[in-house]
């Protein structure tokens, strides 16, 4: 029998980088106070949910995962809690729906699951059922002085800012997340000088809107140009930016600073100005191609990414055609392309009728991303016959025979090992024989 003082904890992630770094900060407190983590559920007193918000496959995906929870529960005695957006979002639904459930803790109530979790194993122990809720929002709490527990790798994830003021319509983040606050500098200096003594080679910075970072005299160029003076550091990457606001800063930061990746991800969303301003985002279609002629005219080998909604409220097909025409206008090296799903509590929610057919929404997704597919072999293509660097990070998904990486601009490159073998986190130049819309394959 294990000891009352060592409960194992099996924690389970869903959803965006974000969750995976809070994670990592949920490891690191529950170690402090003597939680021991395992890979194993079987062997969990606790299994922790580290849920996402943002889209309704994430949902359903987290409800069925529930009910086979429900399932374990009912064989042998198990603290169930429920982290991040989805328990703040939906507390009310999770609560009176899923009374498996032990603990729900948001995003800014991490610091109080210790106790949350040593007061439900106890009442369980007495064989009493009571739910643990920690649901506020903060407008100050950052986690600061906390050094997540990183599992290895290549990549760190460093959160700099939490929260978000965009409050664009779409969007659960402001509710789930808070208001905007940006974490001091050097505590972001002193975690990004951690991971590289602990091995990690790349450094991604994460907030919701990272241009908006601002603490005392420190923007967010200037915080990335100090996170890839890190000594160990190879690469440093982050997500993301929007388009309303991006500083020329930036833009010289990333084409003058060898370690920032020449990499954006800069979400359009939508292509028609009307649907735009439904949406919130505060920029036009001939803003977002202007601002992406201004990178490439300040970085030529520049790849840039998006994210796109198809179907939001009152989308006609002549608006669907304006975002297609963009894309094709902006020749973007690659694009995630979701159909709208309506989120609880958001502005869209209560304003706007989501009345877009589920069909035509499928519709426009396919014919989208045929087009964009197009786009990224042909832009892939440029790279056959060049050499590239990759920053290794292990066997590819299809062949442990194969080596799989990134390179600067985050495509991914696959390739023979032969008889040579790299490292993760190894450095490579490998020259492109071959190329498709997903990856690059080297010689």
């Amino acid at each position: 029998m294990r000891p009352k003082t060592s409960p194992h904890v099996h924690i389970e992630t869903f959803g965006c980088q974000m969750n995976e770094s809070d994670s990592e900060l949920v490891r690191s407190m529950l170690k402090q106070d003597g939680f021991v983590f395992t890979e194993d559920r079987e062997r969990a007193d606790v299994v922790l949910v580290n849920t996402c918000a943002i889209r309704e496959n994430a949902h359903n995906k987290i409800y069925a995962h529930l009910s086979e929870l429900k399932a374990v529960k009912k064989q042998r005695a198990l603290v169930i809690g429920v982290l991040g957006c989805m328990a703040q979002n939906l507390k009310a639904d999770l609560a009176e729906k899923e009374p498996l459930i032990d603990v729900l803790a948001g995003p800014d109530s991490y610091r109080q699951l210790p106790s949350l979790i040593t007061t439900a194993l106890e009442t369980q122990e007495q064989g009493l059922s009571q739910k643990r809720f920690a649901l506020d929002l903060s407008e100050y709490e950052t986690y600061e002085g906390i050094l997540p527990d990183r599992e290895s790798g290549v990549n760190a994830w460093i959160t700099v800012m939490r929260g978000c003021d965009n409050f664009c319509s779409f969007c659960v983040v402001p509710y789930t997340r808070g208001r905007e606050r940006s974490r001091d500098p050097e505590s972001i200096l002193l975690e990004a000088r951690d991971a590289a003594e602990h091995g990690f080679k790349q450094i991604t910075l994460l907030g919701q809107n990272v241009n908006s970072y601002r603490h005392d005299e420190w923007d967010f160029a200037r915080l990335i140009k100090a996170v890839a003076d890190t000594d160990g550091i190879d690469r440093v990457r982050f997500t993301s930016p929007h388009p309303k606001d991006f500083p020329p800063a930036l833009i010289e930061a990333i084409a003058t600073h060898p370690k920032i990746c020449k990499h954006i991800h800069l979400p359009l969303q939508a292509g028609s100005d009307r649907i735009l301003e439904l949406m919130g985002r505060n920029y036009t279609g001939a803003e977002y191609l202007g601002l992406v002629d201004r990178i490439r005219a300040t970085i030529p080998d520049i790849v840039l990414t998006t994210d796109i909604i198809c179907g939001f409220c009152s989308e006609s097909d002549e608006e669907f055609y304006e975002t297609s025409r963009i894309v094709e206008q902006a020749q973007l090296d690659s694009a995630y392309i979701f159909k709208y799903s309506e989120r609880k509590h958001t502005i869209a929610a209560r304003k706007y009728a989501d009345d877009v057919p589920e069909q035509v929404k499928g519709q426009r997704v396919s014919t989208l991303v045929g087009i964009q597919r197009a786009i990224t072999a042909e832009r892939n293509r440029r790279y056959i016959g060049r050499d590239v660097e990759i920053l290794v990070e292990g066997d590819a998904t299809r062949s442990s025979a194969q080596g799989m990486g990134k390179t600067d601009g985050n495509i991914t490159v696959v390739w023979d090992k032969g008889t040579g073998h790299s490292e993760p986190g190894t450095l490579l130049t490998k020259r492109v024989f071959d190329a498709s819309a997903a990856t690059l394959y080297g010689e």
